[in-house]
């Protein structure tokens, strides 16, 4: 048999684990995007409308990207001990840079006259903000949100280096038997969670962009 149906016999042998595993794997996704969309999007406006704050919020998120995510999750260790929280913590400093930088350049990318234009007509801030700019930033920030996605999909995997669950459990285990089924068991799955999440957030960032003329 070669390895992809030893992964197939494996993944039955162990369905329940499997299952359990997925459902650590979207906890591990869901709670970091949620906390990041929660924080990146409002900061994101904030930075496009004040230059100092963009200054230190833009410098501040690129620095973070550069350290390795596995580096902040052990140095979360210390202070949550091997938990869930450390690769929650580790996991929304991740997606936080594309999702702010991204709603940044949306909003600073929208022609001030179109503002004005709307202000023109009688509209409110708010509803400006509402009606006017968030449709036409809508398209860059759901990028940055594609790719906040699936950096947090691939990069869960990192959670099982410190017990805290996820499809990486099966990919350490993997490398630990050095077993390739076993590896693939957790390898797949992630892939078609990274692939499903390009595929689909793509499709609604398609969806919103405006008529070209």
């Amino acid at each position: 048999m070669n390895v992809f149906t030893d992964a197939y016999q494996y993944a039955l042998t162990n369905s329940s684990d499997l299952v359990q595993a997925l459902q650590q794997h979207l906890r591990l996704v869901a709670v970091p995007l949620s906390v990041g969309l929660l924080l990146g999007l409002p900061l994101g406006l904030w930075s496009a409308r004040s230059r100092a704050a963009s200054t230190v919020l833009i410098n501040s998120f690129n620095a973070l990207r550069v350290i390795p995510s596995l580096a902040v999750l052990f140095l979360a260790i210390p202070y949550f001990g091997l938990s869930f929280q450390s690769a929650a913590i580790a996991l929304t400093l991740l997606v936080m840079p594309p999702i702010l930088i991204s709603t940044d350049v949306a909003f600073r990318s929208i022609d001030p006259m179109t503002r004005e234009a709307a202000k023109g007509m009688g509209m409110s801030g708010g509803q400006v903000l509402r009606i006017v700019e968030v449709p036409l930033a809508l398209p860059v920030i759901i990028a940055g949100i594609k790719t906040a996605t699936v950096e947090v999909i691939a990069s869960a995997t990192l959670a099982a280096f410190i017990g805290a669950g996820g499809l990486g459990t099966f990919m350490v285990r993997g490398f630990a038997l050095y077993n390739n089924a076993i590896l693939l068991v957790g390898a797949i799955p992630v892939a078609m969670l990274a692939l499903g999440a390009e595929i689909t957030l793509s499709r609604v960032q398609r969806s919103l962009q405006p008529p070209t003329r």
